[in-house]
């Protein structure tokens, strides 16, 4: 087992990945930015190591300066947690070249899965239903009309090296697919210094559901049911829960043993997530693979009474994995606490928490890093907690949440708590009816 674990990353996530090492036995050390000195990931690790000014590229996503601070510390193992450079293959490969293991995928396992044109072109090897499409990168023009003809309208144009929305493109009829094309290429290029592009039949009605597994180095997968991500904001999810309202039985076997069949033919090591697009048929579809942990991964391991991070270490270690698959036991909700106005479009509103009250009582989980007094930087994702309730059933989930929210007070900042207040009482939230176009036709009541 590792002696000491460096965790690349800050704010919750850094914080939770320390709380378990802890509980194993194992030293941490946190790392951060100027930006960051006050947070309570560097307060809370037995060794902290500043790397660099505010902004990520000269600190988070520094790697050199990463590596450096691992070496000094003598950490044998590197968390990178999510986002940042958790799925970079590059960092993965630079850990291996210096003998500090990488919990998470390999550089290679990364390439292959993190490229969404080569990770379809696998998933459609391993026998997983996949959108219909092209199979690869779009040569040019001529081949994405005669794509688009054969899938039928609408369909989709997504950048390979996407993410966050950019570089994709609804199309709903012929004459409008060359403005799309253009347009999405030129903001693929901008935004990830590459414009390759490939096409999807666009899914009607559809809900982002995805599917939690794990596995070792010995070629062993398991699932552990699902997530519905479907209520998202420009293409960033902002509730969650498990199980999904619109799964059944049948549905949840089909989509876990795809999840597996698909990471097993991979041979996938450590905790992953497969995500699916599940049509109004219940017809699902293959997306995308996440080769790190999801910041939503707290429901799962709620409904399932399992550590993820502990799971993810041991697996690192060459642990062997059961094999069982998990289903849930309960229900659970989480709730992204964003520092934003949700009355302004959203706005981000960085700055100082004068008041904190976090909420409490039965069923009740609050990841977060900050604090009353906490200064909120502008530089970094705008996320500050996650509420996670888990009841028996849905309805007292939802009931539970209202009452975890009337309670959070966070004051200083805008926070997204009002919008979350707001959607726990929406009829067709209540009700289980929606999908990924849900938030837009949602509109804040003063």
């Amino acid at each position: 087992m590792f002696k000491k674990i460096l965790i690349a990353n800050r704010g919750e996530i850094a914080l939770r990945v320390i709380r378990t090492c802890k509980e194993m036995g194992i030293k941490t050390v946190a790392v951060y930015s100027t930006a960051d000195a006050e947070s309570l990931h560097v307060k809370f690790a037995d060794e902290a190591v500043c790397i660099g000014p505010p902004p990520s590229t000269d600190s988070y996503l520094k790697m050199s300066n990463i590596i450096a601070a691992a070496e000094i510390t003598n950490a044998d193992a590197i968390h990178p947690g999510y986002g940042f450079l958790s799925e970079n293959a590059k960092f993965s490969k630079l850990c291996e070249e210096h003998d500090i293991k990488f919990i998470g995928a390999t550089g290679e396992m990364i390439d292959k899965m993190g490229d969404k044109a080569s990770a379809k072109a696998t998933m459609i090897a391993a026998g997983v239903p996949c959108i219909p499409g092209s199979e690869g990168i779009l040569e040019d023009f001529e081949e994405c009309e005669k794509l688009a003809k054969e899938a039928g309208y609408p369909v989709m144009l997504k950048a390979t090296a996407g993410g966050g929305g950019k570089g994709m493109r609804a199309v709903w009829k012929a004459e409008d697919l060359r403005d799309a094309w253009d347009s999405a290429r030129q903001e693929a290029k901008a935004s990830f210094g590459n414009d390759a592009m490939y096409l999807e039949k666009l899914i009607e009605e559809p809900r982002h559901i995805e599917i939690q597994i794990v596995g070792d180095s010995f070629g062993k997968a398991c699932h552990l049911s699902e997530r519905d991500c479907s209520v998202q904001r420009r293409h960033q999810k902002l509730t969650e829960e498990t199980p999904s309202p619109f799964m059944t039985d049948e549905l949840r076997e089909k989509m876990g043993n795809a999840a597996v069949k698909a990471s097993e033919y991979i041979k996938y090591e450590g905790a992953g997530t497969v995500e699916f697009l599940v049509d109004k048929h219940r017809n699902f579809y293959f997306m995308e693979m996440n080769t790190r942990i999801q910041v939503e991964h707290p429901i799962t391991e709620e409904v399932v009474n399992y550590d993820l991070i502990r799971e993810q270490i041991l697996v690192a270690a060459g642990v062997p994995i059961s094999g069982k698959n998990y289903y849930p036991q309960m229900h659970s909700i989480e709730c992204r606490i964003n520092a934003e106005d949700p009355y302004n479009n959203f706005r981000p509103s960085p700055g100082k928490i004068t008041t904190f009250h976090a909420p409490g009582g039965h069923g009740i989980r609050l990841d977060t890093h900050v604090y009353s007094g906490y200064m909120i930087p502008p530089n970094y994702d705008s996320m500050i907690a996650k509420l996670i309730v888990t009841a028996q059933t849905r309805e007292e989930a939802i009931n539970k949440m209202k009452r975890a929210l009337d309670e959070f007070i966070i004051e200083g900042v805008k926070t997204t708590i009002p919008f979350h207040r707001q959607l726990m009482d929406h009829p067709d939230y209540v009700a289980g009816n929606y999908t990924t176009k849900f938030m837009e036709g949602f509109e804040m009541e003063a």
